[in-house]
């Protein structure tokens, strides 16, 4: 298991967990957005374990009835841009306000010597699909990603 927070101090992060040929990622936060953002963060390193840089800005919007399904939509808005523009993004802004999402995807074009990607993601299912708040007020978000 690839992970990255949070620790018992630390209340941000992510994980990827094992799920037979695909993988499983996970983002925590403060809040659903913050969650979401982190479990972006997991689908990049994926990817690429290279730094990206912030570049370029890209918006996305998405919209559905409630929070998990709203997950897949993010996810699946990233893995789009990153497939049409040929870019990696670095940094997530998120914000979720009545079953709508705007996110802000910040990065750079793909250079394949220096971000050697791993792999290409096809998209966010549905299985182990999570988005729930903890006894301590943490949110995650979690599902498996078609790799």
């Amino acid at each position: 298991m690839t992970r990255c927070g949070p620790s018992a101090d630390r209340a941000e992060g992510w994980e990827h967990f094992p799920h037979d040929a695909d993988v499983g990622l996970r983002g925590f936060g403060a809040t659903p957005a913050r969650a979401f953002e982190q479990a972006a963060r997991a689908l990049i390193a994926v990817v690429t374990q290279a730094e990206v840089e912030p570049n370029l800005a890209v918006e996305v919007r998405c919209e559905a009835p409630d929070l998990e399904l709203l997950f897949v939509e993010w996810l699946n808005a990233v893995i789009y841009e990153m497939a049409v523009r040929h870019m990696l993004f670095g940094r997530f802004a998120v914000t979720i306000e009545d079953g709508r999402l705007v996110g802000t995807l910040w990065g750079e074009g793909v250079d394949i010597e220096r971000h050697a990607p791993a792999c290409e993601p096809k998209g966010a299912t549905y299985t182990a699909l999570r988005v729930a708040r903890d006894a301590t007020g943490i949110w995650s978000a979690a599902c498996v990603v078609d790799v």
